[in-house]
């Protein structure tokens, strides 16, 4: 699956995303996500839930790029361990790899990171039912 298919199919699809698809393939991905204050909580670092969403479109792009564009695949499971304060001025990374990828189910996992850091700033784990393909799909 081409970027520039996936990243139209999330305009269109997704738009409240807001994420940019960097690369997609492999059994993996990377996304980026400016941030603003709108994704900072009280005490000036980025939120739970925004990590959580960008975590979790890494793995969605990363399962699309291996089966296509299926827009009901979803999340069964997302868990996450916060490893350090991100930085609230720079924008976040996302780094995904797909652990297994079955007919129903697919696992991966994500690091997040403050862009231009080494150090994630949390490790993800998700699963993703696949729904079952329909004749003539």
């Amino acid at each position: 699956m081409q970027v520039d298919a996936i990243r139209e199919f999330m305009r269109e699809s997704f738009p409240q995303a807001k994420v940019d698809v960097l690369t997609v393939g492999n059994k993996g991905s990377m996304l980026r996500q400016e941030i603003d204050f709108s994704h900072l909580r009280p005490g000036g670092t980025v939120s739970g839930p925004t990590l959580m969403g960008l975590a979790d479109a890494a793995l969605y792009v990363a399962i699309l790029g291996e089966i296509g564009l299926v827009a009901l695949a979803v999340t069964t499971n997302l868990n996450i361990n916060f490893l350090r304060k991100p930085a609230a001025d720079r924008a976040l990374v996302a780094e995904c790899r797909l652990i297994k990828l079955g007919k129903v189910l697919a696992v991966g996992e994500v690091y997040l990171y403050s862009e231009g850091s080494q150090e994630p700033v949390a490790h993800v784990t998700g699963t993703y039912s696949i729904p079952p393909k329909r004749d003539g799909n």
